[in-house]
């Protein structure tokens, strides 16, 4: 298809630059089908959802993933976007002319990392030195992997810390936050509990692949990004169970949805998983796993655009953001959600 048809003119006014306080007090746009729109809160999700029906929430945790360094005079600034080993990180390079394989990096607080591999994508293989765990250098010299579109309009501070997680954040590995799920908090989750609304977890560690744009015309030339992810076998069971007693799966976040559908059969029955996944849903795409989805709002000619596309009918969604856009609701990592439900 031609990436033509996702754009969308979005006034730069609708970028959120903070997330709402408290997290369930930001808008959602119920889309459901024929067009049907209706503006709530999240606060409402356990209303607009059945007994019976199952969040299907993602539990990464986002790591510090963005490092300043020196090799030598020249300054190296590196983003992390997916692990390649116990202290081996791929890595999005700033001012990547000036290394060479076997280049030392210099982070600072005693960090440093070698210089591995160039990749043919122009990432680096960066392996790091040293005994501690990566994990505890990355906290000693990282900081929080703001979106670009944020992090151009103001600089990371404190607070991002605590506003760039999730409740559900458990297992460290992300490099962007499953931020759909950036909207819960410990009363709405109770109100779900109350309304007999269901809850599983799986994990898909999100990679800074995921704000790269789309350089092709046509959507069959592009290369998606992997990212690894897990259900496990007990999770599986007890999804494809809820679904056979009737409940409707209701993935929050687009990392969520592609993580069940890469493991579903054809028949829609989920299995464990474990591995890398670089699914690519588009329209046209047979949903298999998922029967809704809760998720922000995306980026003109994004892949995550394209996905809820494919979802709901590319001019469905296209009507649901002209309206988003004219009724002030705020936009991307930071911004308000939206609950599709493609079958009522």
């Amino acid at each position: 298809m031609n990436v033509d048809l996702f754009d969308f003119a979005l006034p730069p006014e609708r970028i959120a630059l903070r997330p709402a306080r408290p997290r369930d007090a930001a808008r959602m746009l119920v889309v459901e089908p024929g067009g049907k729109l209706s503006d709530r809160h999240v606060r409402d999700l356990p209303g607009q959802l059945r007994a019976g029906d199952v969040l299907v929430v993602n539990d990464t945790r986002v790591i510090p993933a963005q490092l300043e360094g020196r090799r030598g005079e020249a300054r190296i600034g590196t983003t992390l976007h997916k692990r390649a080993g116990l202290r081996s990180w791929d890595a999005f390079v700033r001012n990547a002319k000036r290394l060479k394989e076997g280049d030392v990096v210099d982070f600072a607080a005693g960090v440093t990392a070698i210089a591995e591999k160039r990749h043919a994508d122009r990432s680096w293989r960066l392996r790091f030195e040293g005994d501690d765990p990566v994990e505890v250098l990355l906290e000693r010299a990282g900081r929080m992997p703001l979106p670009p579109y944020i992090a151009g309009k103001r600089a990371t501070d404190e607070a991002d810390k605590a506003d760039y997680q999730t409740m559900f954040a458990r297992k460290e590995g992300a490099v962007a936050a499953p931020t759909a799920a950036l909207h819960f908090t410990p009363e709405l989750t109770q109100a779900l509990d109350g309304a007999g609304i269901g809850r599983e977890t799986l994990t898909l560690h999100v990679g800074a692949g995921t704000f790269l744009p789309v350089k092709v015309d046509d959507t069959a030339h592009h290369a998606m990004h992997a990212e690894w992810g897990c259900i496990d076998t007990a999770t599986a069971l007890r999804l494809n169970s809820a679904r056979a007693a009737g409940g409707r799966l209701i993935a929050v976040g687009t990392t969520s949805l592609r993580l069940l559908e890469s493991a579903a059969d054809d028949d829609g029955t989920i299995h464990a998983f474990e591995g890398d996944t670089s699914i690519f849903i588009t329209p046209g795409y047979r949903f298999r796993a998922v029967d809704g989805l809760m998720t922000n709002f995306h980026l003109p000619r994004s892949t995550l655009f394209m996905l809820v596309s494919a979802l709901m009918g590319l001019e469905n969604m296209h009507q649901a953001y002209r309206h988003a856009i004219k009724e002030g609701y705020r936009f991307y990592s930071y911004g308000d959600s939206s609950l599709l439900l493609p079958k009522g």
